[in-house]
């Protein structure tokens, strides 16, 4: 089994790191031989908010967020 850390310090919205971050996570888990943990640190907490006004243009990390943990495993 593999294991991988994904650490998100920037917040959800104003560069594409944290949706960059997010997206390779979640296709890391769909092979069950992966184990994924997602770290957030920093501004990077804020991309598990509940009730996240998403701006034009992006991607809701909230809904991907949820997501990862339900599949993965997320630490703050």
């Amino acid at each position: 089994m593999k294991h991988y850390l994904v650490v998100v310090n920037d917040g959800p919205y104003g560069n594409e790191r944290p949706y960059n971050a997010m997206r390779l996570a979640l296709n890391l888990i769909k092979h069950p031989e992966v184990s994924v943990r997602v770290f957030l640190l920093g501004d990077g907490v804020q991309c598990a908010v509940a009730g996240q006004e998403t701006p034009n243009g992006y991607y809701n990390i909230e809904r991907m967020m949820a997501s990862l943990a339900r599949r993965g495993e997320v630490a703050t």
